[in-house]
C-alpha cells in the first residue's frame, strides 16, 4: 500500500497537497462506512424497522451518538500514538495485542465468507448467474483492486463510488415507498418503545470488530498522524459514522414506507423484499446492485483491516501485505464456494466479535493516559466518559448474547 509523507503542518500545505489529504480523509471515512454497510447491515436495518416501525428512528439516533463516541476515541489515539490497534494493546498489557489481532482476523474471515456470499447473491439478482459464480467473479474484482500498483488509492476510490451508488439508489427506493417522514422524525425523539438490544446491535454492527479500526489504520498507512493531524482525523472519523448513518436512515425510511402500507416483508430475504415491494422488478434489480456494492466493499474493508492487524508482527507479512490480503479473500471465497455460509461458525464468531469492541475501546481509553504511548497529549474527559459508557453497554450485551447463544448452538 502506498505511504505518503507525514502530515506536520496543515496550514502550510499547497492546494494540491490539501486536495490529496481531503481525498485520503474521505477514503478512510468511506472505507470505514462501507465496511459497516454489508449484507448484515441491510438485513438488520430492515428487520428492526419491521419490528419497531417509526420508533426505530430513536434506535438509529442513539446508536449514532454512541458510534461517534467510540470511533473518535479509537481514531484519535491511533493518530496520536502513531501505532496500530494491536501494538497499542500490547503496550497496555503485553500479549493483549496478539489476542485482539487473533479475534479480529478470525471474525474478519468468518464475516468475509458472508460478505462474499452477499456479493454472489447481488450478482445472482443482477445477471442471473449462480451465487457461487457471482462470488468468484466478485472475489476476482476485489483481488484486482489489490493488484493495482497504488492499491490504497484504488481502494479509496472504489469505496467512495460504491458508497454514493448505494445511497443514491436507496434514496430512489425510499421515495418510491412514500414513508411517513413526519412520524419518523417525531418518533426518533419520542419513541413508542425503546429497544436496548437493537441499539447495542447497531453499535456493534457499525463500530464493532475490525470496522472501527479500518479508517484509523488507513490514515496511518497514508501518513496522516500525530497531534497536529487531529482536526483532520476527527473530521474523517465523524464523517465515516455520518455516511453509515445516512445509508441507515435512508434504508429505514424505505422499509418504513413498506411497513406503513401494511405490506408483508418476506422473512427469508427482508431487504430484497422491501426493494421489490417499493418499486417492483426494477426495485429488485436495484437491490441486487446495492447488495453487491455493500458486499464487495465489505470484502475489501475486512481483508485490508484484518491483515493490518497482523502485519506488524511479522516483517514477512509486512513485505507481502498485498499477497496476504489476496490470500485472505481467496480463502473466504473457497470456503463459501465449497461449504456455503457455515451458520454456526458465523453465529459463534459473531458473538465473539461483539466482545472485541469493549476490549479494544477499553484498551484505547487506558492508552489515552499512558505517556509512553501518547506522550504529553491530554485526552478530553468527555471522550473518556463517552467511551466508558460504550464499553459498559457493549460488554454487558455481548456477554449476555454469548452466554445465551453458546448453549443453543451445541444442544
Amino acid at each position: 500500500m502506498e505511504t505518503n509523507n507525514k502530515v506536520t503542518n496543515t496550514e502550510k500545505q499547497s492546494p494540491v497537497r490539501a486536495q490529496s489529504n481531503l481525498s485520503l480523509l474521505l477514503g478512510a471515512a468511506f472505507l470505514m462506512a462501507t465496511s459497516a454497510i454489508g449484507p448484515g447491515f441491510l438485513t438488520q436495518t430492515t428487520v428492526f424497522t419491521q419490528k419497531l416501525a417509526a420508533s426505530f428512528g430513536f434506535v438509529i439516533l442513539m446508536s449514532i451518538i454512541l458510534d461517534i463516541g467510540a470511533q473518535m476515541n479509537v481514531w484519535r489515539i491511533i493518530a496520536v500514538s502513531e501505532k496500530r490497534g494491536q501494538d497499542i494493546a500490547n503496550m497496555v498489557f503485553p500479549g493483549l495485542g496478539y489476542l485482539v489481532a487473533f479475534l479480529i482476523v478470525l471474525g474478519g474471515l468468518a464475516f468475509n465468507i458472508g460478505n462474499i456470499g452477499g456479493a454472489g447473491l447481488g450478482m445472482n439478482v443482477i445477471f442471473g448467474v449462480t451465487p457461487v459464480t457471482g462470488a468468484i467473479i466478485s472475489a476476482a474484482v476485489a483481488i484486482t483492486i489489490f493488484l493495482i500498483k497504488e492499491a490504497g488509492k484504488a481502494m479509496d476510490r472504489v469505496t467512495q463510488i460504491a458508497g454514493f451508488v448505494m445511497i443514491g439508489l436507496t434514496v430512489y427506493i425510499a421515495i418510491s415507498s412514500a414513508p411517513p417522514v413526519g412520524e419518523a422524525i417525531m418518533k426518533s425523539f419520542v419513541p413508542d418503545q425503546i429497544d436496548m438490544f437493537a441499539i447495542i446491535t447497531l453499535v456493534g454492527g457499525t463500530v464493532g470488530g475490525y470496522i472501527t479500526f479500518a479508517g484509523g489504520h488507513r490514515l496511518l498507512d497514508a501518513g496522516i498522524r500525530g497531534v497536529k493531524a487531529l482536526p483532520q482525523v476527527t473530521q474523517s472519523s465523524v464523517s465515516g459514522i455520518l455516511i453509515t448513518s445516512i445509508m441507515r436512515v435512508v434504508l429505514f425510511l424505505a422499509a418504513l414506507g413498506v411497513v406503513s402500507q401494511g405490506l408483508t416483508i418476506d422473512p427469508t430475504n427482508p431487504p430484497a423484499s422491501v426493494f421489490k415491494l417499493a418499486a417492483g422488478n426494477v426495485g429488485y434489480k436495484v437491490f441486487g446492485v446495492v447488495m453487491w456494492a455493500a458486499a464487495i466493499t465489505s470484502v475489501i474493508g475486512a481483508a485490508y483491516t484484518s491483515v493490518s492487524f497482523i502485519k506488524t508482527f511479522s516483517t514477512s507479512i509486512a513485505r507481502h501485505e498485498k499477497a496476504v490480503i489476496i490470500g485472505f479473500i481467496l480463502v473466504s471465497t473457497l470456503v463459501f464456494s465449497l461449504v456455503g455460509q457455515p451458520v454456526k461458525i458465523l453465529v459463534l464468531v459473531g458473538s465473539l466479535n461483539g466482545l472485541i469492541l469493549p476490549i479494544t475501546l477499553a484498551t484505547i481509553l487506558v492508552a489515552a493516559y499512558r505517556k509512553n504511548i501518547v506522550g504529553d497529549y491530554k485526552h478530553p474527559l468527555w471522550m473518556t466518559i463517552f467511551g466508558g459508557l460504550v464499553v459498559v453497554m457493549m460488554a454487558y450485551m455481548s456477554g449476555y448474547t454469548l452466554i445465551n447463544t453458546l448453549p443453543k448452538m451445541f444442544q
